[in-house]
């Protein structure tokens, strides 16, 4: 197994370091990440614009590439030419926060994961639910429990697993469910403030999200101190709204 590592919260990260070493024991392991934060950065892709990579050494030494493109642009850097040869598994983060429900529009780290999918890689989006404080430990041995389970299963294509791992013990955890994507209830205010210069700029600031508690949703898994486990594809049609737009019977004039 071949495995690119990356994530949204920077080279430096030590989320991205542990799950580089857990990974490890599933097969070689090679990072390319950011080298800033690109959290809530989405599905950003740079195009005719340089991407400047690096050689770095992480904090236990091993050689790793920080790149001053997105977590997208460190997947794509890998599987077009960067690497000695494509992965076979890309795995994201493990992210500070989560990333529950309409969170993985938002997410650099789910995004990333899409952009391995896009080209036929599977991958894992993780990422630890806590705002504040970290202990990436357990979710990273878990992450490559996970990835050992996806070699042996086969590891289709267009498997995508967002993934999200209480920040409690792991005898608190009290167990493991496949769920769906939950509704995020965002709390946003706009905050309008004026620079020593006299300019208006503005924030977008405002609460931690919450979310609805509804049954098989990652958002209750997580509340209920269980690790949700989300598949995710990338075709976003309505398809109950198919039949009744047919309906409308448009016309290309009058």
């Amino acid at each position: 197994m071949y495995i690119l590592t990356t994530n949204d919260d920077g080279i430096d990260s030590e989320g991205l370091l542990l799950l580089k070493q857990s990974l490890a024991t599933v097969g070689e392991v090679v990072v390319i990440a950011p080298d800033q934060n690109w959290s809530a950065a989405g599905h950003t892709k740079t195009l005719q614009k340089p991407l400047r990579v690096t050689q770095v050494a992480l904090a236990d030494g091993d050689l790793a590439y920080s790149t001053d493109g997105t977590p997208s642009d460190c997947v794509s850097l890998g599987i077009l030419g960067i690497l000695e040869r494509k992965p076979d598994l890309v795995v994201a983060g493990i992210n500070k926060g989560p990333n529950l429900g309409d969170d993985v529009t938002y997410s650099g780290t789910v995004a990333a994961a899409m952009e391995a999918t896009i080209s036929g890689i599977p991958a894992i989006a993780v990422s630890l639910a806590d705002y504040s404080e970290w202990d990436f430990a357990y979710a990273a041995r878990f992450t490559a429990q996970l990835a050992r389970r996806m070699v042996d299963d086969g590891l289709g294509s267009n498997i995508l697993l967002n993934v999200n791992v209480p920040n409690i013990s792991e005898d608190e955890i009290a167990g493991i469910e496949i769920t769906r994507l939950g509704k995020r209830v965002y709390r946003d205010v706009l905050v309008k403030r004026t620079d020593p210069l006299g300019q208006t700029y503005y924030l977008i600031s405002g609460d931690v999200p919450t979310g609805l508690p509804l049954a098989r949703t990652d958002f209750k898994a997580i509340t209920e101190n269980k690790i949700s486990i989300t598949p995710i594809h990338l075709d976003l049609t309505n398809h109950r709204l198919i039949k009744h737009l047919q309906q409308w019977n448009l016309k290309i004039s009058g």
